[in-house]
């Protein structure tokens, strides 16, 4: 099987040897899967130094498209993501097998959004 999982994991201990709740809190972690067989690959990193925290994700979505999540967040303007989506939805046409009936393939779907304003 070709199959990988990388994790990588940073923590800066304490020194003093029991909890501080006033420490400086600090880590770095980096995460990452790709199996080709099943097609999930994603990947993940973060930092944090003090109450400022940054990191990104990766996944692959169901629909082909790439997913990117940056964000960061801080004491004072709390926490912001910017998300990007890459690549062109591929929506394969169901496949039909003779069946007909409920249960066999056969699926719908529907949202209600209600605005108020």
């Amino acid at each position: 099987i070709s199959f990988m999982i990388l994790i990588v994991l940073a923590v800066v201990e304490n020194t003093q040897g029991h909890d501080d709740h006033h420490s400086h809190p600090a880590y770095k972690f980096d995460y990452g899967v790709k199996d080709p067989h099943t097609g999930d690959m994603k990947q993940q990193w973060e930092t944090r130094d003090g109450h400022n925290v940054k990191g990104a994700y990766e996944l692959k979505e169901a629909d082909g498209t790439k997913r990117v999540v940056e964000y960061h967040a801080d004491k004072h303007g709390g926490f912001h993501a910017h998300v990007k989506r890459i690549g062109h939805a591929d929506h394969p046409a169901p496949k039909h097998h003779g069946h007909q009936g409920h249960g066999h393939g056969h699926a719908s779907s529907y949202a209600n959004v209600h605005l108020h304003h």
